[in-house]
């Protein structure tokens, strides 16, 4: 059964729900999963993004949602004004990613105190995206559900650790993905649940050996 959003598209401010709510949404994940507004920011449009992104809006789009502004939010044509008043320098430039979606855009980040990250995604219409990489490890996820992203050392046992976690408070998991570097690098657990987690539960989850970082994105 199809979503309501392919027929009427999503509630946005903006001329397209692939270039310019999706772009929001990008921008705004990406900050989710930064845990902060970033103070400084690198953008990279490919393709449809940077051929046409400057008409349909994409690049404030993208700066709005780093900013914490939704696709409906009317500040949003404004955001690069919005960037300045609030500290949070930024660069856009066009670049091409060898077989990358169209609709594709990298954004790294960076904040005093917290280590760097850099996030590529795509949009796919109707607002919808797909994040595809996390600092350089290929993921698949859309933020549409309830998702929990954990890195970890990828070794034995870190799998068990946040299943029992999440059983013992009593989370039920829907769905859960994993994404490696390399053998006994950096992975990558992408976790979507049916509830909204507690923080003490995700404070748990940190606490635990092997575990580096944790973020919730919320489906609401």
């Amino acid at each position: 059964m199809g979503n309501i959003f392919d027929i009427l598209g999503p509630v946005m401010v903006g001329p397209s729900s692939s270039h310019t709510a999706g772009a929001a949404r990008i921008g705004l994940i990406a900050r989710q999963l930064f845990g902060r507004q970033p103070e400084k920011v690198k953008v990279y449009l490919h393709g449809s993004f940077a051929a046409t992104g400057k008409g349909h809006g994409t690049d404030k789009a993208l700066i709005g949602g780093l900013l914490g502004m939704k696709p409906d939010d009317m500040r949003i044509p404004d955001s690069f004004n919005a960037a300045k008043d609030e500290g949070m320098e930024f660069v856009i430039e066009n670049k091409d990613f060898k077989e990358a979606h169209p609709n594709t855009a990298r954004i790294y980040m960076e904040a005093e105190g917290i280590p760097s990250m850099w996030v590529q995604a795509y949009s796919i219409g109707g607002g919808r995206i797909k994040v595809c990489k996390l600092d350089g490890i290929d993921v698949n996820f859309s933020g549409e559900s309830n998702t929990l992203i954990i890195r970890n050392v990828d070794e034995p046992g870190r799998v068990k650790d946040v299943s029992v976690a999440l059983s013992d408070a009593q989370i039920n998991i829907a769905t859960m993905q994993l994404f490696r570097d390399k053998k006994g690098g950096i992975a990558v657990m992408v976790v979507e649940i049916d509830e909204i987690i507690p923080q003490e539960v995700i404070d748990n989850l940190v606490r635990k050996p092997g575990i580096i970082r944790v973020k919730f994105l919320s489906a609401n």
